[in-house]
């Protein structure tokens, strides 16, 4: 029989084989938030007892002076409060990251057998998860900007009358940067294109010295860094190193989840979406446990309420 943990790919029912029950489960979210030994999540001590008497908060913190608060390995997470078991997070996690389009809240609902509304909660609650801020890319890096959203067809005329430029009515604008050593993506939801606001972003997210390729939009002109244009528009799309394919390429498979798996994204909601996917590409190449491993470990101290997500 193969070793299920060492295993690049898992299938469902491998999923199943490991993690049969809640407990299982709950064993497996405990090793990855805690690989050398439980600590008090509210001090840090690692003076814990746990007591099978406590089935929700099966541990308790020994600093009775100072602590002593009892919790669980859901306790400061984005699973705090849930009432869904350890295994149907395991399972929704798996689904989110073996599916290239990601999945609705109506298969969720479907495959899980939880309302609609717990499963849309459940999935944004782990899309929260991959928002999360790294050290600056080293270079060379492909910076670009896409617009989702406002399907031509199902706007008005006079909408699609302002669809020119780069600034699209009734799109919204996601700025991206691929990161050509590593092959690594981040995005960022704007609410404009102008020059500020891209240069603010690939400040924030682009080490001084890279080497930085943009295309010719003039919102780029003045970038201080070594940059480098390709000029769309002219229809050049490739000149030697000049180009932003990479980044683009991240787009299309964006562009194919709103349309193929969502239909309809709030803007509201977006940021949650291409973080999820620009995490997804970055863990691509990873076995399925580690990706997943990865989920389980960036979910210490996020939250997303339900009342938060539809105020």
């Amino acid at each position: 029989m193969r070793n299920l943990l060492h295993c690049s790919g898992l299938s469902l029912m491998d999923v199943f084989s490991l993690f049969p029950d809640d407990k299982a489960a709950e064993e497996w979210f405990i090793q990855q938030r805690w690989p050398t030994g439980v600590c008090c999540p509210h001090c840090g001590s690692m003076n814990v007892q746990s007591s099978a008497a406590h089935k929700t908060m099966p541990f308790g913190c020994r600093e009775y002076k100072h602590c002593g608060k009892r919790f669980s390995v859901r306790t400061g997470t984005v699973m705090q409060s849930s009432k869904l078991g350890y295994q149907v997070w395991l399972i929704a996690m798996y689904l989110l990251s073996t599916n290239l389009k990601s999945v609705s809240s109506m298969k969720l609902h479907r495959d899980l057998n939880i309302t609609q509304k717990s499963a849309w909660h459940l999935a944004h609650r782990l899309r929260q998860v991959a928002l999360s801020t790294r050290e600056p890319f080293s270079g060379p890096v492909e910076v670009d900007e896409t617009y989702v959203g406002g399907l031509r067809k199902n706007m008005h005329a006079s909408q699609r009358k302002d669809l020119t430029g780069r600034g699209a009515t009734g799109k919204t604008a996601v700025v991206g940067v691929k990161d050509r050593d590593s092959n690594q993506v981040r995005v960022k939801v704007v609410e404009k294109t102008d020059a500020e606001t891209l240069h603010g972003f690939v400040a924030d997210n682009v080490d001084p010295d890279a080497k930085v390729y943009t295309d010719d939009a003039r919102a780029y002109n003045g970038l201080p860094f070594d940059h480098e244009k390709v000029q769309h528009s002219v229809a050049e799309y490739v000149n030697g190193q000049e180009h932003t394919n990479g980044i683009e390429t991240f787009w299309s498979m964006l562009k194919r989840a709103h349309k193929g798996t969502f239909h309809k994204i709030s803007p509201k909601h977006l940021h949650r979406y291409a973080g999820e996917f620009a995490e997804r590409h970055n863990v691509r190449k990873l076995d399925t446990l580690e990706q997943m491993g990865i989920m389980a470990q960036g979910m210490v101290g996020r939250r997303l309420k339900y009342e938060e997500l539809v105020a």
